[in-house]
């Protein structure tokens, strides 16, 4: 089975921020792919269960780095 190249960075409530901190990170030199239990995008948050979690992932080899870039994103 071949191993997962990408680790799991974070998880947060909106598309809308999941694409902030993706456009953050790729312009610091980061891969992201995002992942997302979808209803359809909407300009409206949908927060019925897990429906508008948006999980962050990234390449395991620059998974220190991309937490050092969302500890500094956050403040």
């Amino acid at each position: 089975m071949d191993e997962m190249k990408y680790e799991l960075l974070t998880e947060l409530n909106s598309r809308m921020q999941a694409d902030l901190l993706e456009s953050f990170l790729e312009a610091n030199g980061v891969d992201v792919e995002l992942f997302q239990e979808s209803v359809g995008h909407s300009i409206y948050p949908v927060n019925v269960d897990m429906l508008g979690r948006v999980q962050v992932f990234v390449p395991k080899d620059k998974i220190q780095k991309a937490k050092e870039l969302l500890e500094y994103f956050e403040t």
